[in-house]
């Protein structure tokens, strides 16, 4: 017999700003010890060093997180300039150290970010990375002392600005796709540069269709989930709940369509259904009921065009 779940079956997704010096599996533990929710999931870590928008699947939630996981991401950053770590960011230990160029100037810069860090790009991901090989994490092969080769790959930077250059710092605003490494772009520029960076600051603003200003903190959290009086278990929960975005809302950009709830059983059941006057022209849909409203998930049109499920949630 399965055994069940501890915790509420809360569904929905959280937009935490991510403090400085937390693991992302940290933050979302205490999301999720917050809200007492049975399931819990991120969508693509940060690096403790880095802060900013972290989405938080909680219960059916989870089922779209690899939708969030694909998008693209923006970034803030910081590159300190005239010293490299073995990390490519400030936790780590300083390898190398050099004058930065006196005559380093933001139209040497910009060039450099046009024709190094525009459009598809390959990069080198950091050795203290999070990446696998043979199931093992990067970063613990490397605190291990194990050399391995780390293959480049391609990536696309689809804006890169210079915000600001101050003696020996550079701000950068990226907005790149899925697996792109700001820490990779830093280390790069650096090398480019003559004289090395790191990482100092790193700060997500944007996953897919959501942006900083939709974020809330640990602290904000944690203070909404405080009884104000004597304030019932109930109420606290329902004023968490108010914060959080639909289970559908990282695939909200999908095309919608109506069903019937026996139509809708049927494809939970796992059967396929003829519904080509009501299909617009996509690959996926998001599948409500046409009288309450309710979701059911996401369903896929098939090669013969006859409408099946894909991501399907519990309606029970």
């Amino acid at each position: 017999m399965a055994r069940k779940p501890k915790g509420r079956p809360i569904s929905g997704l959280f937009l935490l700003d991510k403090p400085q010096g937390l693991s992302s599996n940290s933050a979302l533990q205490r999301v999720k010890r917050i809200y007492g929710a049975a399931k819990a999931g991120h969508t693509g870590a940060l690096d403790p060093l880095a802060t900013g928008l972290l989405p938080i699947c909680l219960g059916e939630a989870t089922k779209f997180s690899q939708y969030l996981l694909d998008s693209d991401k923006r970034y803030l950053t910081t590159a300190k300039l005239g010293q490299r770590t073995d990390t490519c960011d400030a936790e780590g230990e300083i390898t190398e150290e050099k004058p930065v160029p006196a005559s380093l100037s933001r139209a040497q810069i910009e060039a450099l970010l046009v024709e190094h860090f525009s459009g598809e790009i390959e990069q080198v991901p950091p050795v203290y990375s999070a990446l696998k090989l043979n199931g093992q994490p990067l970063y613990k092969l490397a605190r291990q002392g194990v050399e391995v080769e780390v293959k480049p790959r391609r990536v696309r930077i689809h804006e890169i600005r210079l915000l600001a250059l101050r003696a020996d710092e550079v701000d950068l605003e990226v907005f790149c796709s899925k697996g792109t490494y700001i820490r990779s772009i830093v280390e790069d520029l650096g090398l480019l540069l003559g004289c090395g960076a790191h990482v100092s600051v790193l700060r997500r603003l944007q996953t897919g269709p959501f942006h900083a200003d939709q974020m809330m903190t640990l602290e904000q959290l944690q203070s909404l989930a405080q009884p104000q009086a004597e304030e019932a278990q109930n109420s606290i929960q329902q004023r968490l709940d108010a914060l959080l975005l639909p289970a559908w809302a990282p695939v909200s950009d999908l095309p919608r369509i109506q069903l019937e709830a026996a139509e809708a059983e049927r494809l939970q059941m796992g059967q396929r259904l003829r519904v080509d006057d009501r299909l617009p022209d996509a690959d996926e849909f998001l599948v409500f009921n046409r009288v309450t409203d309710e979701f059911f998930g996401i369903a896929e049109r098939d090669a013969k065009g006859a409408l099946k499920g894909k991501r399907l949630v519990s309606t029970a």
